[in-house]
């Protein structure tokens, strides 16, 4: 089977490899390199690195309507295209050329977290299961039939990181089968329920910011599910931005010595070998590990010992 792959990121280079080791691989799309932070570096994209090492050849478009693009796909003339990441729309001259369609892998149990963000959302609303849908692309964003789903727990102690990791190489499982049932003629995709699905766009830094009102659990799953990327952040009052990545709930009631409410955001304990405690809505939060506004990432019991956080001290 004659295939084209379109990918980006790390996500998607277990499905590459069960693309390359199982189909006869013609070409790779991937997003235009980008240039590091000081701008005299350009960096590959992971699948662009993949296809070097492999020796497959590799196109960068910036337009996926461009007429050299769609000839350059209909003189390869792929039975199958696989798209996984890929972080570019496709027009609908692309997806009528391949004879089984395009499939794309995509990391939630559709209709639910059609969109850009299906990891981080999972987390973020405090879901327990999730997993991939191998699902035909059509024009409607995550929108098309469904071959199969694989599906995942999410843990309490799951983050972004390790969700990602989980589901890329249950996308590369789920995408074995369903390359299996495409040479077999065994597709049976289901329709989605359009009734049912939920939009999910890219993370903001609105998203981000804590709001130290919230409950211990809304904050809790907002640390893990932003951790590593974008990171869930706050502030002190001498305006530092503080990144949080690890954190605990604790079920307490804070009050003050006259059993008044205190206010939320306040630092009202320390955990002597743990970290800080903040107040929140329904109890406290214990930051276990954060990264100060040109620090390193540091331990709760560092910033502990750096006196860094202080009870009394309000975060913003």
């Amino acid at each position: 089977m004659k295939t084209i792959f379109m990918g980006t990121p790390e996500f998607a280079i277990p499905s590459l490899e069960v693309v390359f080791k199982n189909t006869d691989l013609q070409l790779i799309f991937t997003k235009e390199d980008k240039i590091n932070a000081r701008g005299n570096k350009i960096i590959f994209s992971p699948v662009k690195q993949f296809g070097i090492d492999n020796d497959i050849e590799i196109i960068q478009p910036k337009k996926m309507k461009d007429e050299e693009v769609i000839n350059k796909i209909k003189e390869i003339n792929p039975d199958l295209i696989v798209v996984v990441a890929y972080g570019k729309i496709l027009p609908k001259e692309i997806i009528d050329i391949p004879k089984y369609g395009i499939i794309n892998v995509h990391s939630s149990l559709l209709p639910k977290y059609r969109g850009a963000s299906p990891i981080h959302s999972a987390i973020l609303n405090g879901d327990t299961e999730t997993g991939v849908s191998i699902m035909y692309i059509e024009e409607g964003l995550d929108s098309g039939d469904v071959i199969l789903k694989e599906y995942c727990e999410i843990t309490e102690d799951d983050t972004l990181g390790t969700l990602h990791d989980k589901l890329k190489d249950l996308g590369a499982a789920g995408l074995t089968k369903a390359l299996k049932l495409i040479e077999n003629g065994e597709v049976q995709a289901e329709k989605q329920d359009d009734s049912k699905a939920t939009l999910v766009k890219p993370i903001t830094k609105e998203q981000a910011k804590i709001d130290w009102n919230s409950t211990k659990e809304v904050i809790y799953n907002q640390i893990r599910g932003l951790n590593p990327f974008p990171a869930a952040h706050t502030s002190n009052e001498k305006g530092e931005n503080i990144k949080i990545y690890k954190s605990e709930k604790i079920d307490k009631n804070y009050k003050d010595e006259n059993e008044t409410e205190i206010e939320n955001g306040t630092i009202v304990e320390i955990i002597n070998k743990k970290g800080p405690v903040v107040k929140v809505a329904n109890g406290g939060i214990l930051i276990l590990e954060a990264k100060f506004e040109g620090k390193k990432l540091q331990k709760g019991v560092d910033i502990i010992n750096g006196r860094k956080m202080v009870i009394g001290e309000k975060l913003l």
